[in-house]
């Protein structure tokens, strides 16, 4: 009896340790799963549509689902047809189970480091103000983003003019558009990869274009090829390319300095800046947000102090974009609260 059961003993005891050592194992993937997914402080990388870091999800989706990766791409991306093209990538709308996704390509090897530069940008700067990442794929310079059937902020005259989306041709739709404008400027102003200056944004058209319009009418950035960091305290200045820029809608501190002199530019010559240059530039881009709609002159009224602070010649005496973002919202405020208040007296 005692030998049986001493048996019985010895037997068990591989089960029990398989089963340690199964126990343990689970225990050393969930503790590596949740260093992944927490911070240094112990919170976790929840991104604004709920999904952990490095995750996606559209819409239309259920559950979340980790960024895709080169063989998924390859096998289950379907390019639909070309929808953009610009300098640097190539953009098709295409479809990934049943969602439409927008897919961009490297249109030349030359400009293999501003896609990369792009590509991570969108992979540090996720958020709400920020396209979708939905996956890359490095070995054939491909990026894969939610798609926005609306289009660009550069189309917004145009949308608004359509049959079911008129109704929201109101002064209040755009005025909430111009707010996301700069809120994307303060987040890029204050991001978590440090302090970014928008270069791709030398005239008014190519700066709409970098912004999107999402089905609810919110912006979102998209492009982000050119998105260099600036520090003044580390003397840390930018110069966006390094060609002689012209023309009203770039700052001051962009153009050549020494053409009253007749004398030829020279990158080597021109002076860095820093984020200021976008502030500059707010007025032109809410002129044409605000545009022609009822309301729209009145808006322009209470913000025209604040817009002649954006357009000091000395960079600066111009606010931030957090100053112009209170100004903005408080304008909002005011006039929703004058509108209620109008409609209750008749």
């Amino acid at each position: 009896m005692g030998r049986r059961s001493s048996t019985s003993f010895y037997q068990s005891t591989p089960v029990v340790v398989i089963c340690l050592a199964t126990l343990l194992l689970i225990n050393i993937l969930i503790y590596l799963y949740l260093e992944s997914v927490y911070q240094s402080d112990g919170q976790p990388v929840i991104t604004h549509t709920g999904c952990v870091a490095q995750h996606f999800k559209m819409p239309t989706m259920k559950n979340c689902t980790p960024w895709l990766q080169c063989p998924l791409i390859k096998e289950e991306v379907r390019k639909l047809k070309l929808i953009g093209q610009g300098a640097v990538k190539k953009v098709y709308l295409a479809e990934w189970k049943g969602q439409k996704v927008a897919v961009s390509k490297l249109s030349s090897l030359d400009y293999s480091q501003d896609f990369l530069h792009g590509l991570s940008m969108l992979k540090a700067l996720q958020g709400p103000l920020v396209a979708q990442l939905v996956g890359f794929c490095l070995e054939d310079h491909t990026l894969v983003t939610e798609y926005h059937p609306l289009g660009s902020l550069l189309n917004l005259n145009a949308v608004l003019a359509q049959e079911q989306q008129k109704h929201r041709n109101t002064w209040q739709t755009r005025l909430l558009l111009a707010i996301d404008y700069v809120s994307i400027l303060h987040y890029l102003h204050n991001s978590p990869a440090g302090k970014r200056v928008m270069c791709d944004s030398n005239t008014l058209e190519k700066t709409l274009s970098q912004f999107l319009l999402t089905n609810d009418f919110h912006l979102v950035v998209n492009d982000l090829d050119a998105l260099p960091e600036v520090d003044s305290f580390r003397g840390l200045l930018v110069k966006c390319g390094h060609r002689e820029l012209s023309g009203h809608f770039v700052a001051p501190e962009q153009l050549w300095p020494f053409n009253y002199i007749g004398k030829s530019f020279s990158d080597d010559l021109m002076h860095g800046y820093d984020e200021m240059t976008d502030i500059w530039k707010i007025p032109d881009v809410i002129q044409f947000v605000i545009g022609r709609v009822d309301g729209g002159d009145l808006i322009l009224f209470h913000l025209f102090q604040i817009h002649k602070e954006c357009k000091a010649e000395d960079p600066k005496l111009r606010p931030s974009a957090l100053n112009v973002l209170t100004v903005y919202k408080a304008v909002y405020s005011n006039m929703v609260r004058d509108n209620v208040e109008f409609r209750e007296m008749l």
